[in-house]
């Protein structure tokens, strides 16, 4: 009765990875994600300079990719996901990037993930967009964003209902 005894949703907050302006998934300039090929998510374009890169969600590091371009995660309740450092940035084999965790390590918003040399990877004619992309999300969990425009790291920008 007036939904008093209904349980709370549980949710996983999500966090901006690093200083700069919110971008939909959708308009990322890249198919795979733009579309939703790999799972639904959001993106970042960083300020120019070189970017410190932070976790946009508690849980535990996965694995990092040779090339230091990406690295997949697991959250506290199992949603896993993928932070991708630019577009066609694997092409750089790993030049740009310095990453400072490792896999298996537990991570938060506050955890340094890597550093991207974001002035190197635009004069490489490369796309500077950090994408967060969930890929095992089932059909009633989804992202839900409540911010818009510039944003800072680890700020709260929203989150994905189970």
């Amino acid at each position: 009765m007036f939904g008093l005894f209904k349980k709370k949703k549980k949710q996983v907050e999500l966090f901006s990875v690093c200083e700069g302006t919110f971008k939909s998934i959708e308009q990322v300039n890249d198919p795979v994600f733009s579309g939703k090929v790999m799972g639904d998510g959001y993106a970042i374009t960083p300020v120019d300079g070189k970017v410190q890169v932070y976790s946009p969600v508690k849980g535990k590091v996965m694995s990092i990719f040779p090339t230091k371009h990406a690295i997949t995660f697991v959250t506290d309740e199992g949603i896993e996901g993928l932070i991708h450092m630019g577009i066609d940035t694997v092409a750089l084999k790993g030049d740009g990037f310095n990453v400072h965790v490792q896999e298996g390590q537990t991570v938060d918003q506050n955890t340094l993930l890597a550093d991207m040399d974001v002035d190197f990877i635009t004069e490489q004619g490369k796309d500077r967009d950090i994408i967060m992309v969930f890929t095992n999300l089932e059909e009633n969990q989804k992202v839900a964003i409540n911010h818009s425009g510039a944003v800072n790291k680890a700020q709260s920008i929203g989150n994905i209902e189970l």
